[in-house]
């Protein structure tokens, strides 16, 4: 099997508009599911609630408790506050498009570094243009692609650094507005965080928080679920399924071929569709592991970072709220 060396370049538009629609029309109690959940905003503040405490606990102890305690429990801590991001980018827990910010804002605080903002707006292009370069926030950079390849150490690197890699994505994507009040706002926000933490508690507790978002993102067994979401594991599929038991500590975020056909319906209910629609996603590939598909995306030269789907057809936005997010 010959090595890809290029991005898969496709004529065809994403896929998710069409499926919805063809979804909708055999099965149109699916539009019920749409709506918002509140329960999440609780969710948000008992696990920024958890970090703070583990800081505290940590201040004193030792680096490998700092170190360890932010694998085992940190990553999925802020794995799950990335899931809680992810929901108010869609607007998916209030009704008011300033409370999900705020809420997203208040989510974002334990990850040290100020993002809820920006990824609201890359993240929404990214559902109306998946696949598109100067567009889709998700796709690596050429020269990404190119510097890691299919190497085991190039894709260790790749992991261990990726928020890094994400930051070098955006100069890419001009139509998005780099700088504003909100992300002035976030940015603040995360500034005294960081203060008051050091102050009071010191800088393992610091340490901890930025080993955590490393770990919940990069090379860890959840950092597949960036692998899961679009990279080619088979050809003729750009988007995968997880349906697997860490759904239930990540809010069911493994349910991505749902998320994108249906991007207004909240995370406790995505189950629902595939249980609704069995016919459309049963019959895609999936998975039913991270920690397997960690394994084999750094040890499976056929799977490097051009195995994604990119297209220039920016394609129409269409008009119903059902197969796109709410958006300003």
């Amino acid at each position: 099997m010959s090595i890809a060396k290029t991005f898969v370049y496709s004529n065809s538009p994403e896929p998710h508009r069409v499926r919805t629609k063809a979804i909708l029309k055999t099965n149109p109690e699916i539009r019920n599911l749409i709506g918002k959940n509140p329960i999440s905003f609780l969710i948000i503040v008992g696990v920024v609630a958890l970090q703070l405490f583990l800081c505290w606990i940590l201040k004193d102890q030792s680096w490998w408790w700092v170190i360890g305690t932010a694998y085992v429990i940190g990553a999925f801590a802020d794995h799950a506050l990335f899931v809680m991001i992810h929901e108010c980018s869609h607007r998916l827990i209030f009704k008011n498009p300033v409370a999900n910010r705020l809420a997203g804002i208040l989510a974002n605080i334990p990850q040290i570094f100020p993002s809820s903002v920006s990824f609201e707006r890359y993240h929404i292009k990214h559902h109306s243009f998946q696949g598109v370069m100067e567009l889709d926030g998700d796709l690596p950079n050429e020269w990404e692609a190119k510097l890691i390849d299919n190497h085991f150490i190039g894709k260790i690197f790749w992991l261990l650094f990726y928020p890094f890699f994400q930051l070098f994505r955006l100069s890419r994507l001009r139509e998005i507005k780099p700088f504003d009040g909100w992300i002035a706002l976030n940015m603040l926000v995360q500034l005294v965080f960081v203060g008051l933490v050091i102050y009071f508690l010191g800088i393992k507790s610091i340490i901890y928080l930025v080993i955590s978002l490393f770990f919940s993102v990069g090379l860890h067994p959840l950092g597949a679920r960036w692998i899961q979401e679009h990279y080619l594991v088979f050809p003729d599929q750009e988007t995968y399924s997880y349906y697997g038991p860490l759904n239930t500590i990540a809010f069911n975020v493994g349910y991505h071929n749902e998320h994108h056909d249906f991007p207004s319906v909240p995370w406790n209910k995505l189950p629902q569709i595939r249980k609704d629609a069995p016919s459309f996603y049963n019959t895609l590939h999936f998975h039913t592991s991270w920690s397997k598909l960690f394994i084999r995306f750094l040890f499976d030269k056929n799977i490097s970072l051009y195995s994604r789907v990119v297209r220039s057809d920016r394609g129409k936005v269409p008009l119903t709220d059902l197969s796109k997010p709410d958006v300003e």
